[in-house]
């Protein structure tokens, strides 16, 4: 069941509560939901119109930590331990951690369960803590859907139940299974301990006392007429909150049923204007009750007393939009915790400092380790006698020296010579001539046990790859096209010096792997090819910060227009790690999982191809408004090319209801299932394709009538097919791998060799008592025969290069295999296959991902004018044409298939393929500030362009940009002193400015965007780039903030509009701000004023020697400052070298300025 949020967001009110405050000295408006009524506001203003707080009983935010694998799971159960003064917190991936007093220092962190199971709750005892699961199993019970646990009191007596029959009894001192009861149908969902009763909750809303002795129900409340959502007991008091159904659905109730334990009657309900999802007793001076919303709201009430000025007081938890998912009080009700979905950890309390018990024991800490005297290396006055030595006390002889008489000189003998040096030798006149290895050093042998010994096996004596390490010999079979890539980083010039087109020699852009999240790159390179997706993506623009298909479609421009040269998706996969269901289905890995090859690369990618396909259908769909005003989304034409109108009927096998709904999404594969010992029997394609899309499947839904998960059975029917059908390979077992080797191994018995010619050749010298197997002359008068070894192109693939579909009259999809399309039988539409992506296994690095890409006739004919249609091969930055039956030639050892994309033939025909330019002049014009809602508001430090200032061809922009760090550069120092880069620096652009560049006398900006960002900035590098750290913070910066796709649109049409850029560095800045600019369209003075093979001169040093001793980034840089010093220097180029004419003048200018720079270090001496 899913609860949504009935509030609106931060800052979406009511009209009619007026204008909001600049700043309230209080509690501001927005700890208010929106149907809160004004007049209960009012009597709690002051005398300026702000809002205040009682301050007797109030609580404030204390602490806020991000706890242990937030970024991956959220918090699942809080619990204050009653001990000591500790906080214990679980998470949905079975992680514990413990935090120490008010401000919740860590005090320890563990893995309770497996990463699959979600801590459903937690209880301490004196001795430790006990977490518990979704499922498990005491003694001979299993346990599933394990809901709520509780320790009777002043007992070793622990009771569990959940959604099931049964309640298990625990000694905790032994740990055996004590007892069963019965507790019917409804199961249990919460527990609770009153004086005399043990309080259960079950699944239809009634709540049942029990005799903590015989587990006997003594009464039942009808508490809520659908379900309970929490409930708490204090004396003899009892208060819950809960659903019930409205319209059909189920809804949370916005009032707490009170109910009177002595009498056993309920007591008129009390009505609060949240809906409480959790409710808990605070009875600091009276039986007050906390009522918690799962939006952050929550409100102080007393059930049984008379309405204060405190019940109308709303808290608000800065949960910034995510969900509480649990809650706990501690036991002296001064502090509160809340838990959320992003992985917070939120303490309020009523005081700055509180304790949570009233009487705790002292916490255990760990000793503090002495630390161990440094030693100066460079002191050579240091004693190395405290450094201690291996050598054992009085005189011992260590283990290493052996005796004389077991030992002997023994000369190693030299290895064989390298099967691969053989294989390339020219014998001449009895001497042997090979090119020498890559791998090799000269006049050097690589001894195998040696090398095993330290861990180096035999990795010398195998060519280097190109990933410029050494490769194991599992990689020998792989070629060598096939293997990872990665980008060799220089320590001076970083990635400009790398020659990418080694690896690239055509005129597709390849995509960079260092980045994030990049295992990604072959799908957007599959995408990007789809001629009507990417003509759709690059006419999508929306008003969403964060668009997935906004961002495909600014990558999928650059790719289109660069010509060979290799770009980053950074943009893309930011706008991707932003989306909350992409982190909560583990489709964001960390730099260690992705660098030690933990990943599972085929399940991550095939989860990525569903979501992220389902994610740009719903962002492109239309939204329109029906005669009533009522808003409905229209599928665009991205939901026509991959939405496949299927009806879907379930059908509980428990009750046979019934019911129906349509869905869309990723064909899997499903295989035969073959018994143990059974041969398997080969199967075509398509037979396995049509039975994966039509059959029933069997399945756990939820049954209105059971009021529980049932196993049903679902029926498709197909309405219409899609034009783009993306299939998941789905090989998880070793049965699905077995399926494939049988099929492939089918496929290749029908190769054999083939003879070319039979020629006459010089007979051997030695006749026939030659014994060479490989010997080029004739023997015995025969001629020689010429075969040619069998090839991809000489087998029939199991996979088809094309499939034809047809829809039946009964929903059912009959898919086939013709010759060609002439053979083919009326109403089959023709499919042909569009990419395969494989997974290439490598067990150390966990592999790599690569694509098989047709590209069409219609890409050729845009760009080279040529109908054409070729099959390529992408690798990241790798790209090369191949045969079009290598992209069907798998390989079960190395060469895993994980996607298939069959396109319908005709699809270029049903869309159009003119891209609508959605980017006009008027995202030059100002835009409110993000940080327009600080206390202080920003100041405009540049004047937008006037309506007769519009960008023609070739004006000039001065621009500087500024960055800050998100992720350290990894560095390592070799043997020989040197630095070598092993990944850089991530960077994220911070700020951009770009100034009128036409006349020299009037450069202003017109352009100064501070980038807000979501991202963790590691390093603001303030030094450089004059950047502060809350400068891009929406509530503190002072600046004109905007987002990063606003900016980014603004220098798009700059672009579009053929202006020419002018900066200090500016090729750098692009590639980092993820733009594609022509190289004839950036004027880069880091260029224009440096000598080949000399060191490029700081833009401050050009500055003083060149403009009058002009002074700038005295402190820190300014980008303004620094783009209007590019322009001058331009200016002044022009003007000195005749135009760019007299390059002779100009090149003595520049001697000049190096004799000088060395002179002064390069430095600008002091005025």
């Amino acid at each position: 069941m899913e609860f949504h949020p009935a509030f609106a967001g931060p800052g979406q009110y009511h009209p009619e509560y007026g204008q909001l405050p600049a700043q309230a000295e209080g509690l501001t408006l927005e700890h208010f939901p929106h149907d809160v009524p004004p007049e209960a506001i009012e009597p709690y203003t002051n005398a300026h119109g702000h809002l205040t707080i009682p301050v007797a009983g109030s609580y404030q935010e204390l602490q806020t930590v991000f706890a242990d694998g937030g970024t991956t799971f959220s918090v699942s159960a809080l619990y204050f331990d009653p001990f000591e003064e500790l906080l214990w917190m679980g998470n949905q991936g079975g992680h514990v951690t413990s935090y120490y007093g008010s401000h919740l220092q860590k005090y320890s962190s563990f893995q309770a369960h497996s990463s699959q199971q979600e801590i459903r709750q937690l209880l301490a005892l004196d001795s430790g803590i006990i977490s518990w699961r979704e499922q498990g199993h005491t003694l001979g019970s299993a346990m599933e859907e394990m809901r709520a646990m509780i320790i009777l009191k002043d007992t070793t007596r622990l009771l569990a139940g959940g959604q099931q029959e049964k309640l298990v009894e625990i000694d905790l001192k032994t740990g055996e299974e004590k007892g069963l009861y019965d507790c019917g149908e409804e199961g249990i969902t919460i527990m609770r301990m009153s004086n005399s009763y043990l309080c259960r909750a079950d699944t239809t809303g009634k709540i049942h006392l029990c005799d903590p002795s015989s587990m006997e129900i003594q009464h039942t409340l009808e508490a809520h007429s659908t379900s309970v959502s929490d409930f708490d007991v204090h004396e003899n008091q009892l208060v819950s909150c809960g659903f019930s159904t409205r319209h059909g659905n189920y809804s949370l109730d916005r009032y707490l049923m009170v109910f009177d334990l002595r009498m056993m009657r309920a007591m008129p309900p009390f009505h609060i204007p949240i809906e409480a999802l959790f409710v808990r007793y605070v009875p600091t001076y009276s039986n007050r009750v906390i009522a918690m919303s799962q939006t952050g709201h929550f409100q102080l009430v007393d059930p049984g007393g008379l309405m204060t000025a405190e019940d109308i007081v709303l808290y608000q938890v800065n949960i910034a939009g995510d969900m509480l998912m649990c809650m706990d009080v501690c036991s002296t009700y001064h502090s509160m915790v809340f838990g959320d979905v992003a992985g917070y950890v939120h303490l309020w309390a009523d005081a700055e400092e509180v304790t949570f018990n009233q009487m705790s024991r002292d916490t255990n800490f760990a000793s503090s380790v002495d630390p161990i005297p440094s030693i100066d290396i460079n002191n050579s006055l240091a004693s190395l006698f405290s450094i201690p030595l291996p050598f054992p006390a009085n005189d011992e002889p260590l283990l290493s020296d052996w005796p004389a008489e077991t030992c002997r000189p023994v000369h190693r003998q030299t290895i064989p010579v390298d099967p691969q040096i053989l294989s390339t030798m020219k014998v001449v006149d009895f001497i042997g001539y090979a090119p020498k290895s890559g791998s090799q050093k000269r006049n050097q042998v690589a001894y195998p046990e040696v090398l095993a010994k330290l861990g180096g096996g035999t990795k010398e004596l195998i060519p280097e790859s190109p990933i410029g390490r050494g490769e194991d010999l599992v990689q020998c079979i792989v070629p060598k096209k096939y293997r990872k890539v990665e980008i060799k980083y220089s320590g001076k010039f970083g990635v400009d010096d790398f020659n990418f087109r080694h690896y690239n020699s055509t005129n597709f852009a390849g995509l960079e792997p260092h980045i994030p999240n990049a295992y990604c790159n072959s799908m957007l390179q599959v995408l990007h090819f789809i001629e009507p997706l990417r003509v759709a993506l690059q006419s999508h623009l929306c008003e969403k910060e964060f668009c997935l298909a906004c961002e495909m479609g600014f990558l999928f421009y650059m790719l289109d227009h660069c010509k060979g040269q290799t770009c980053q998706a950074s943009n893309s996969l930011r706008a991707f790690r932003t989306i909350p269901e992409g982190s909560a289905l583990g489709l964001l890995l960390g730099d260690a999982e992705e660098s030690t090859g933990k990943a599972n690369f085929p399940r991550l990618i095939q989860s990525w191809n569903r979501f992220v396909l389902q994610q740009i259908v719903q962002e492109t769909n239309i939204i329109t408004k029906d005669e009533e005003g009522n808003e409905r989304q229209e599928p665009s034409s991205v939901g026509d090319m991959f939405e496949a109108q299927v009806h879907t009927k379930s059908r509980c096998r428990s009750c046979s209801q019934e019911s129906g709904g349509f869905s869309i999404g990723v064909v899997t594969l499903n295989y035969p299932s073959v018994a143990p010992g059974k041969a398997i029997n080969k199967v075509d394609f398509v037979t396995v394709l049509q039975k994966s899309m039509c059959s029933d499947q069997s399945t756990y839904t939820f049954c209105e009538d059971c009021k529980k998960y049932q196993p049903s059975v679902q029926t498709r029917s197909y309405q219409r097919l899609q034009d783009v059908i993306a299939i998941n390979c789905h090989i998880e077992t070793q049965g699905d791998e077995m399926f494939w080797r049988k099929q492939l191994e089918n496929d290749s018995e029908t190769i054999e060799e083939t003879i070319v010619e039979e020629t006459w050749v010089k007979p051997c010298k030695f006749g026939d008592d030659c014994t060479r197997s490989d010997c080029k002359f004739g023997h015995g008068g025969k001629p020689v025969i010429k075969r040619r070894p069998p090839s991809v192109s000489d087998s029939v693939k199991w996979v088809p290069l094309k499939i034809y579909m047809r829809l039946k009259e009964d929903g059912m999809v009959d898919v086939k295999e013709f010759p060609d399309d002439k053979s083919a039988e009326e109403g089959y539409l023709p499919y042909s296959l569009h990419a395969s992506l494989v997974h290439v296994v490598d067990p150390k690095t966990g592999g790599n991902l690569l694509a098989h890409i047709n590209v069409g006739n219609t890409y050729h004919k845009r760009k080279e004018g040529v109908t054409h249609s070729q099959w390529y091969l992408f690798n990241d930055f790798s790209i090369e044409s191949i045969d079009k039956l290598e992209a069907i030639d798998f390989n079960m050892d190395w060469k895993v298939p994980c996607i298939l994309y069959f396109v319908n033939s005709r699809i270029n025909e049903k869309y159009d393929l003119e891209i609508h330019n959605p980017n006009e002049v008027s995202i030059l014009q100002p835009r409110a500030s993000l940080a327009e809602h600080s206390f202080v508001q920003p100041h405009m430090t540049f004047t937008p362009l006037g309506p007769g200032e519009a960008i023609k061809e070739g004006d000039l922009v001065g621009l500087d940009a500024e960055f800050v760090s998100l992720n350290k550069e990894e560095a390592e120092i070799r043997s020989d002193g040197t630095r070598s880069t092993i990944k850089p620096s991530q960077m994220s652009v911070a700020r951009i400015t770009c100034v009128r560049g036409g006349d020299e006398n009037n450069m202003v900006a017109f352009i100064d965007d501070y980038i807000s960002t979501q991202e963790q900035v590691v390093d603001y590098l303030t030094r450089f780039s004059g950047i502060h750290p809350g400068d891009l913070d929406a509530t503190l910066s002072q600046k004109h903030l905007t987002t990063l796709k606003v900016t980014y649109l603004k220098l798009r049409h700059l672009v579009d509009c053929g202006a020419t850029f002018v900066g200090h560095g500016l090729r750098k800045d692009f590639r980092v701000i993820n733009l594609l600019v022509s190289h004839n369209k950036i004027i880069d003075t880091a260029h224009l004023y440096n000598l080949p093979t000399q060191r490029i001169v700081s833009l401050r040093f050009l500055a003083w020697y060149f403009l009058e001793g002009l002074r700038i980034q005295s402190e820190t840089h300014d980008s303004t400052e620094d783009a209007c010093t590019a322009v001058k220097l331009y200016h002044y180029y022009l003007h000195h070298s005749n135009g760019g004419l007299d390059e002779q003048a100009w090149q003595e200018k520049l001697k000049a300025l190096y004799e000088e720079g060395r002179k002064l270090k390069w430095k600008v001496p002091p005025p």
